[in-house]
């Protein structure tokens, strides 16, 4: 089944658990042949709620940190803007793959606030 996360080929909240790792700060830049977007990354999101089923599963990847656009390459977004972003879910866990691999559970959004960059892992669900 071919799709783009803008025109998702899902019905409205027909998919239980959804995995979206390293995409959503691609949107929009025009890298890989979407189009060029300011809201691209908010499409994403839109597509990605818009299939998830009551009181299923999104887990996403993207990089977190101070926020801005690296050019020619990706956005880095606040942990808080991802929550803000996704507002309708419920946040279910926070947890971040460090540059120097190390892997940390259960953190508060603020933590990477001022960082350049590191991997935010986030697990959202769907109300019921």
């Amino acid at each position: 089944m071919a799709g783009s996360i803008l025109a998702l080929p899902f019905a409205d909240a027909s998919v239980r658990s959804l995995s979206c790792l390293h995409v959503i700060e691609h949107m929009g830049l025009g890298r890989y042949g979407d189009p060029l977007d300011p809201v691209g990354t908010s499409k994403a999101e839109q597509g990605l709620v818009r299939v998830l089923a009551p009181g299923g599963s999104l887990f996403l990847a993207t990089p977190v940190g101070y926020p801005r656009v690296c050019f020619n390459a990706h956005r880095i977004i606040s942990a808080e803007a991802v929550r803000e972003m996704f507002s309708n879910l419920d946040l279910v866990e926070f947890s971040s793959i460090h540059n120097d691999a190390r892997f940390a559970e259960h953190l508060e959004l603020s933590v990477f606030k001022s960082s350049k960059h590191t991997c935010g892992l986030f697990w959202f669900q769907k109300p019921n």
